[in-house]
């Protein structure tokens, strides 16, 4: 008998039970339908499965399916929503991947206007290497408001009063359409910048009259001739808009910096190719460097020009950092032209909301701390840091996290992912596939339609509000007049199990002038700035 179930299992392996078992309940369904009047969709539902078993078990692409026919599903199933069941029922509340439990929390209650008080004491670890906090005064402040905001262009024709906390770039495309007339509309209402990505202003970027900073990538979407080359004229018509109030030339970003990228031709859509001036359904390409100038001389005088064509609007660039002397080399070309720009974003390799090759997003460009710093240092040295404002972005959600940016140097901070958080973005990371569950990441329009505009601008400027009046809370028990005082000195961090240190003491800060004077202030300028040259980008010879 033993042989005989040997044989059987030799012929049906176990691993075939739960096919098997669908072709003996076909069987019976379909008699049941036959001979008692059952359900006959019963039946055609097992036959289903009956069919599906056999096309596992001849397909060769997946040897699971091969292997376990039927049941094999289920391991693509759980595969399919482990980062909802890691999220809600494994993952701690202070698990990073890439925002915990607690941060995406804190703006969830933020933007919907609900209590986001905890009690029963912090659930951070104090004595964690790392950790960090900001000074209180036993003698706080008071400030009459929360609108806290930065001028930008000083002396120009339009300069521009931002807030300190605006919508970092993320792309019509990138983003749904109602996504885009949600943050627009909620920038509007809270007075703050939203930035409309590389993908250039869409008709619905347009609709609620938000302030909008005008990113313009090395595909020159908006203002591109045919053959993708930047035309004159298309950038002076666009930016001539009242809604257009800053210009941002964008040189890389965190999440791929160095890398430039396809949207394939059938998700050009006729509203993103009518945007980015392109022609439908075709491949639109972005270029990895830019075409209108090679040099970081040309790239001042190229900046120049954006700002006279945009009639004297703020204009400048955004960066992540990579090879020193590149940025070096812009920092003397800035020198040898006389040509500066009225602000610079540094964006974070931690930061980045589009998909990005896992070798991008894990190992290629400097993180927000080493990235800001030293750009900051570099133009404290050459004193034009009174000349240029200096925004930043990369896991900016909470007021901490913009007091900490502001001590390192920034001026103002943008957010991406927050303010995705605050338009429902549940953290499902499937953006790249256009299965986004809440509507944000997708060109589906069913699957957008879940994305209420009038519910989620209110959260989003909600959000915004919050944020900016948990901001002035922290200023004022720091006993600070305004967040532009916050400095490296009023911020601790422990760097050890029994040693804590003011940000100002633990990293290198440069002194006005340092580098005019010839001092190289540390190993980075003494290694780095000979080989920096404003004709090129390349090490100097």
């Amino acid at each position: 008998m033993f042989a005989w179930i040997k044989r059987l299992d030799d012929h049906f392996p176990v691993r075939y039970t739960a096919w098997i078992a669908c072709a003996v309940a076909f069987v019976f369904a379909a008699y049941a339908a036959w001979r008692w009047g059952w359900r006959p969709w019963i039946a055609v539902a097992l036959l289903a499965l009956v069919l599906l078993g056999l096309r596992d078990r001849v397909q060769t692409r997946h040897s699971v399916l091969r292997n376990y026919p039927v049941i094999g599903h289920l391991r693509f199933l759980l595969e399919f929503i482990r980062p909802e069941m890691r999220q809600y029922f494994i993952e701690g509340d202070n698990e990073a991947a890439p925002f915990s439990r607690q941060q995406r929390s804190l703006v969830y209650q933020r933007a919907k206007g609900d209590s986001d008080k905890r009690p029963f004491g912090t659930q951070m670890h104090v004595g964690e290497i790392g950790y960090e906090w900001i000074n209180h005064s036993l003698q706080p402040s008071v400030l009459p408001t929360h609108d806290f905001r930065v001028l930008i262009g000083e002396g120009r024709a339009q300069p521009y009063e931002a807030s300190i906390f605006n919508i970092s770039a993320m792309s019509f495309g990138a983003l749904s359409a109602n996504a885009i007339l949600a943050l627009n509309a909620g920038a509007k209402r809270g007075n703050f910048a939203h930035d409309t990505g590389e993908g250039s202003i869409s008709r619905h970027h347009r609709v609620h009259g938000g302030d909008l900073i005008w990113e313009i990538g090395s595909g020159y979407f908006g203002c591109n001739h045919e053959d993708g080359s930047f035309s004159e004229e298309r950038f002076a018509k666009n930016a001539a808009d009242p809604q257009v109030k800053m210009i941002e030339l964008k040189l890389s970003q965190g999440a791929k910096p160095g890398h430039g990228g396809v949207l394939p031709g059938p998700k050009v859509t006729i509203e993103i190719a009518e945007a980015r001036g392109v022609p439908p359904w075709v491949d639109c390409v972005s270029p990895s460097s830019h075409s209108a100038f090679t040099t970081p001389i040309e790239m001042m005088r190229f900046i120049d020009r954006l700002r006279d064509l945009s009639g004297g609007k703020p204009t400048g660039f955004k960066l992540c950092i990579g090879h020193p002397w590149e940025w070096f080399a812009i920092a003397k070309a800035m020198q040898q032209t006389g040509i500066t720009p009225d602000f610079i974003v540094v964006d974070g390799a931690e930061g980045g909301t589009g998909a990005a090759p896992l070798e991008f997003t894990d190992h290629v460009g400097a993180p927000l701390q080493e990235g800001l710093l030293l750009v900051h240092n570099t133009l404290v040295g050459l004193n034009l840091r009174s000349r240029i404002r200096l925004g930043c972005a990369g896991k900016v959600v909470s007021a901490f996290d913009i007091a900490r940016m502001l001590a390192l140097g920034a001026d103002w901070c943008n957010s991406g992912r927050g303010f995705m958080f605050a338009l429902g973005c549940i953290q499902a990371q499937t953006c790249h596939t256009g299965n986004c569950p809440t509507g944000v990441t997708t060109q589906d329009p069913v699957r957008q339609r879940a994305l209420d505009v009038p519910t989620k601008s209110d959260r989003v400027y909600h959000y915004h509000q919050n944020t900016l009046m948990a901001l002035k809370e922290l200023v004022q028990a720091a006993g600070l007049p305004d967040p532009s005082a916050i400095t490296a000195a009023h911020i601790v961090r422990r760097h050890s199990e029994q040693g804590v240190k003011l940000l100002a003491n633990l990293l290198p800060f440069v002194r006005p002038g340092e580098l005019l004077a010839g001092e190289m202030p540390h190993q980075v300028f003494r290694t780095y700035w000979p080989m920096a040259q404003a004709e090129s980008f390349a090490v100097a010879a």
